[in-house]
């Protein structure tokens, strides 16, 4: 019998419907756990919400510092991107929130956990799996799996019957299915679903179109030590406030947006748009420092482990023991990975104008077309007939 609940709650539509779906359903306790991962949060509304509906225990945790330091940043050390595009802003978020709705059911003695993801898509595996690597015998409540609603329109009937407030969008219509955190927005559903219809430009959260960036290029430069940004414009800070920083020069430089249509790990296409203006940055200034530090054996190996090791983060593989002997190899290259690189950014662009390190590969001379004796072009001959 189950008599206490760990919610994933966000305080919005989904989550205030599972949660009174659950206390009716489970006749049980439910505590609503919230993690600050750097999406805009109101804590005094969520605490509001949950006490509507009858909440006793409700945990408001900031884990953005723990989220950009031990999940984005060994992301970015591998260079991630699943299918080419998408840098992974949910998917690296799920494992963290999994892995804090376990300890806190242990904590106050929960017999079960449950999450907002729906049946169709991939967070529901993210979460699971986080769920049983930590505990296999927790109970484990997917409601989009086990109730009768079968779209979102019956899930506002529901709530409206059950004075649950209902957001609108910047339309006034009910929302869009969106995803924030510190790293990315994402935003599925409705007019998206129609590949035929271009992205309108009120669904575009966190990051301005080219025509409404500003005129003026702006400068900045990026410190890397061992593969991790540590200073922005030489200043440094904490991964969470370099991570802010970024943010806020992509937002106003038309950076970070892709429109993509995907594949979910359980075979469904779906279309995303995600923004993510400092991932963007971010990737792009450390895979440059990582070409001048790393040899052309090293750079190589790590793209041919990338689309791998990008697909099992996607897939919910984080904890995985395929995923840390991923994560492990790619470290041990990043231990050079080291430097200064200074960027212009300009409507959408990012363009590299100076880069350094004290562990740079590269040699002018030997690169040079100028004559040099560092380098004899003859043996380019021996070496092109051994490659017959």
């Amino acid at each position: 019998m189950i008599k206490k609940i760990v919610l994933a709650y966000s305080g919005g539509l989904d989550t205030s419907v599972i949660l009174k779906w659950l206390q009716k359903t489970y006749n049980a306790e439910v505590i609503a756990y919230t993690s600050n991962l750097g999406q805009e949060i109101n804590a005094k509304e969520i605490i509001k919400n949950a006490k509507a509906l009858g909440v006793k225990k409700i945990v408001i945790e900031d884990l953005q510092d723990i989220f950009v330091k031990d999940y984005i940043y060994p992301m970015i050390r591998g260079n991630a991107l699943y299918e080419g595009y998408y840098l992974l802003g949910t998917a690296i978020a799920r494992p963290l929130i999994a892995k804090r709705q376990i300890e806190i059911a242990r904590k106050y003695n929960a017999d079960a956990v449950a999450h907002g993801a729906t049946g169709k898509g991939n967070d529901q595996i993210r979460f699971e799996l986080g769920y049983y690597y930590f505990n296999r015998k927790i109970k484990v409540i997917s409601p989009w799996r086990e109730w009768n609603f079968k779209s979102r329109s019956d899930l506002i009937k529901y709530a409206k019957k059950n004075n649950i407030p209902v957001p609108k969008d910047k339309k006034g219509k009910a929302p869009f299915s969106v995803d924030d955190n510190l790293f990315h927005t994402s935003t599925e559903g409705k007019i998206l679903e129609d590949l035929k219809k271009p992205v309108p430009e009120y669904v575009y959260q966190r990051t301005f179109s080219p025509e409404k960036a500003v005129n003026k290029a702006e400068r900045c430069s990026l410190t890397f030590i061992k593969g991790n940004l540590v200073a922005i414009n030489n200043k440094k800070k904490s991964p969470k406030d370099l991570l802010k920083k970024l943010n806020t020069l992509g937002k106003k430089h038309a950076i970070g947006r892709i429109d993509l249509v995907e594949n979910r790990f359980i075979g469904i296409k779906s279309r995303g748009i995600y923004e993510t203006p400092g991932g963007t940055i971010l990737l792009f200034a450390h895979r440059a420092i990582e070409s001048l530090t790393l040899n052309k054996n090293e750079q190589h190996a790590k793209d041919e482990l990338m689309p791998r090791y990008a697909e099992l983060i996607y897939n919910g593989y984080w904890f995985s023991e395929e995923r840390k002997k991923l994560q492990s190899l790619i470290d041990k290259t990043q231990k050079k990975v080291e430097g200064k690189i200074k960027l212009k950014l300009y409507k959408g662009n990012i363009i590299i104008l100076e880069r350094s390190s004290k562990k740079s590969l590269y040699s002018k001379d030997i690169a040079s077309f100028e004559g040099t004796k560092m380098f004899n072009s003859k043996n380019a001959e021996k070496f092109i007939k051994k490659e017959i």
